[in-house]
């Protein structure tokens, strides 16, 4: 089995740079770091070893689905950590946390709910989804 010191002491794979933005969502495989902006989700296979490192500089805007997590950032949504999130002592989380295991240093916040999923149950999240009223029916007018 794929342990947490592999995954976060192997190689890069994918990197957003300090002074890098990504507009729109992430999805990749192995290993991600962010230093720069990720403006929409960040998404890995939650059966895959696959971790993401977001450094204090570090920003997404959406939500992340990854099997490890360490955050030093900010992330402005849910998380979901299928294995385990490493919360740092600068660490910002706006939105839910749903893990397997958790670790938050003092300083940590999390604006929303820790919600507790054992191994391999991948959690249902609510979807906000905004009810939009169909137009009202337009008579044809004839003159």
């Amino acid at each position: 089995m794929f342990s947490r010191k592999d995954a976060m002491n192997s190689a890069v794979d994918t990197l957003v740079g300090e002074n890098s933005s990504v507009n729109g969502d992430l999805s990749f495989s192995g290993r991600c770091h962010v230093d720069g902006q990720v403006k929409g989700n960040v998404n890995a296979d939650l059966d895959s070893p696959s971790a993401l490192s977001v450094s204090e500089d570090g920003n997404v805007d959406g939500g992340v689905s990854v099997p490890f997590v360490v955050l030093h950032g900010v992330v402005r949504g849910d998380v979901v950590a299928s294995q385990r999130v490493e919360l740092g002592p600068t660490a910002r989380v706006i939105g839910n946390v749903y893990y397997n295991l958790i670790e938050m240093k003092v300083g940590a916040e999390i604006n929303g709910k820790l919600v507790h999923q054992p191994e391999g149950k991948v959690p249902l999240i609510e979807q906000k989804t905004e009810e939009v009223e169909p137009p009202p029916n337009v008579a044809s007018v004839r003159s």
